[in-house]
């Protein structure tokens, strides 16, 4: 086939799923002229799994993504059908937002807004090969009807297409996700390149027909009275909402499913790929927990212009007739009819410890990783990394320093660093337990984490900038006014009472009044009555910082030793294997890897407290030199 070269670009995107499109609109937004390709336009952001955005861990990562400049809170505020804060039973730290989206919606409003984003160009086109110059430095891209595209720097977000085979009982078949194309050619392609790519596997449950259904026989799921934006560009987003649904599987369901364990993909050993722990098959968990006598099912609308509904809780990768059989014995799914199946896909991937922490690959110049790709598993981690894939891709070829977030700063940190320090045997999944310093990392508190960074580096808008600076500047001045205004036994007594808590002797702050359990910001107005009108942003923000005033600073000085160790830098050309005192396993592993600091090679497997301190003192020697 004759190769025509058709243009150049700064960066090119392969794969406009969730991580594509976060890459694509940094790079564009931060100046560089950038082409984004999809196998088919259809996919752009596609929710090929679950129809919504953000739970427990992944609210925290939107809300993130959201500080930065990113897309992904702005467009789910737009399309939400039913939003619901998690975990409000628990502290602050661990509430995560959570929204069903009208997934069509979803689609054609990302898809919209890379087609009118300036710089940037969406394309639809099969990416079969990445084109590097003799000393592995990005050159181009070449797609499969034989037009070239010359670059500097590309990021690969694939998601589940590369190599992509799905299962349905013995019925394989290659496949992206949802029966679309997969990408044969590129797979191939990298690893002739020297890529080590692996096989991970994932799946979806069925879409079933909504008027089969008996809703009468399930649980209704409300949604939030008051709606929480995902963006903090978003104040208010009343609109009216729907409901969701939960039901239970029971004995004579797993009896199914039990008896057609060998029909399973999965068990009957057609599939290599190691599946996600955090979101097993529903024979997987069968056949983990013999024990339980049910498992929750959720079912939940894929948008207002369909009658497709979701079975979440229920992904499978057996035959057709064994997923309607056992269907039909959850109540309110009797009658159920199919739309589409459930199935499991398998799909490659690289090892991600064979990037860096800013995701470019270890041995190829200006080539950057995103995704699933990498490991992950879901939307809102393939966000994160995307954004920051594309960011690094700008400043790399602005000759700037890399954008790198640590575990004290971002659920993004923590995210990247698990990743490409720890390494993964199975699709990773961002829970709040991975942060060490999840107080500190709330998702109320992302802006003013986060927005003065991506400010600096020229993604963040003047006018996200501008909201930003008057909403810090408010909650600074809210927590000075509550801190020195105080009232007198005589004025709140009766008033603690009438909440159930015990009176107080002496005057008070306002501030040290909010610490009390029985105290919110809220129902403090009623003695606080010359308060300012603030956004619930704000309100938050303000609650949160005096009520665990006490846990936040102490977390702080754990974040103080912390960064000792991060800000301690490993130069790029130590001998780690002719350092003495390191163990043979350290010296092997650091040698390998790479770290970039005293604290990610602490993190790194092999490594001990012991090697730690041989490689300080080394850098003490160093200093002195």
């Amino acid at each position: 086939m004759e190769i025509k070269p058709l243009g150049k670009y700064d960066v090119i995107v392969i794969g406009a799923g969730h991580a594509g499109c976060e890459a694509a609109l940094a790079s564009a937004r931060m100046g560089k002229k950038t082409l984004i390709l999809s196998i088919n336009l259809e996919a752009v952001a596609n929710m090929f799994c679950n129809p919504a955005i953000g739970g427990t861990g992944k609210g925290h990562l939107v809300r993130e993504i959201d500080a930065l400049g990113g897309q992904m809170g702005l467009v789910i505020d737009k399309t939400f059908i039913q939003s619901r804060m998690l975990n409000t039973a628990k502290g602050p730290a661990v509430h995560s937002l959570r929204a069903q989206a009208d997934k069509v919606r979803y689609h054609d409003e990302m898809k919209h807004i890379l087609e009118t984003t300036p710089n940037l160009l969406l394309r639809q086109g099969e990416a079969v090969d990445i084109d590097f110059t003799e000393d592995n430095r990005v050159k181009g891209v070449l797609l499969r009807t034989g037009v070239y595209f010359n670059c500097d720097a590309v990021v690969i977000a694939t998601g589940t297409f590369l190599g992509g085979k799905i299962y349905i009982g013995d019925c394989v078949m290659e496949s992206g996700p949802n029966g679309l194309a997969p990408s044969n050619m590129l797979a191939e392609n990298l690893k002739q390149k020297g890529l080590k790519l692996r096989r991970f596997k994932t799946g979806t449950p069925a879409r079933v027909l909504s008027s089969s259904l008996d809703y009468s026989k399930m649980q209704v799921q409300e949604p939030d009275d008051h709606v929480v934006p995902f963006s903090f560009m978003n104040d208010d987003l009343d609109k009216e909402q729907v409901n969701c649904y939960l039901t239970y599987t029971n004995e004579e369901t797993h009896r199914i499913i039990r008896d057609n364990f060998s029909r399973s993909a999965l068990f009957g050993g057609l599939i290599e790929g190691v599946g996600p722990r955090y979101c097993p098959s529903i024979e997987s968990k069968i056949e983990r927990f013999a024990d339980k006598e049910r498992h929750q099912l959720f079912v939940e609308p894929e948008g207002l212009s369909t009658e497709e509904m979701y079975l979440q809780g229920m992904s499978s990768s057996l035959p057709e007739d064994v997923q309607r059989d056992f269907y039909k014995t959850i109540p309110g799914l009797e009658n159920i009819e199919l739309v589409r199946p459930a199935y499991a896909i398998e799909y490659d991937c690289i090892d991600p410890l064979d990037i860096k922490l800013n995701l470019e690959h270890r041995n190829f110049k200006g080539l950057f990783c995103a995704g699933q790709f990498n490991g992950s598993s879901g939307y809102e981690e393939a966000a994160a990394q995307g954004l920051m894939a594309g960011i690094n891709a700008v400043l790399w070829l602005d000759g700037k320093n890399p954008f790198i977030l640590d575990r004290s700063e971002a659920y993004i940190g923590v995210l990247i660093d698990d990743l490409v320090t720890k390494g993964t045997n199975e699709p990773y999944r961002i829970m709040t337990s991975r942060a060490e310093y999840r107080l500190i990392l709330r998702q109320d508190n992302a802006d003013l984490r986060l927005t003065q960074k991506g400010y600096d580096i020229g993604l963040v808008s003047k006018e996200r900038y501008a909201r930003f600076c008057e909403s810090k500047k408010l909650t600074e001045l809210e927590i000075s006014r509550l801190k020195q205004t105080t009232k007198a036994p005589s004025e709140i007594n009766k008033w603690l009472a009438s909440l159930g808590a015990s009176p107080i002797d002496n005057r008070i702050s306002l501030a040290d009044l909010i610490k009390r359990p029985e105290v919110t910001y809220a129902n403090m107005a009623a003695i606080d009555t010359e308060r300012p009108s603030l956004s619930d942003h704000v309100i938050t923000k303000v609650e949160v910082e005096l009520k665990y005033a006490g846990y936040i600073d102490k977390q702080l000085a754990q974040i103080e030793a912390f960064k000792k160790l991060e800000n301690k830098v490993l130069p790029d050309g130590i001998d780690y294997l002719g350092m003495e005192g390191l163990r043979l396993e350290a010296r092997q592993k650091l040698d390998q890897f790479r770290p970039a600091s005293v604290g990610q090679a602490s993190r790194i497997s092999g490594v001990s407290p012991a090697d730690i301190n041989v490689l300080l003192v080394y850098l003490h020697k160093n200093e002195k030199a």
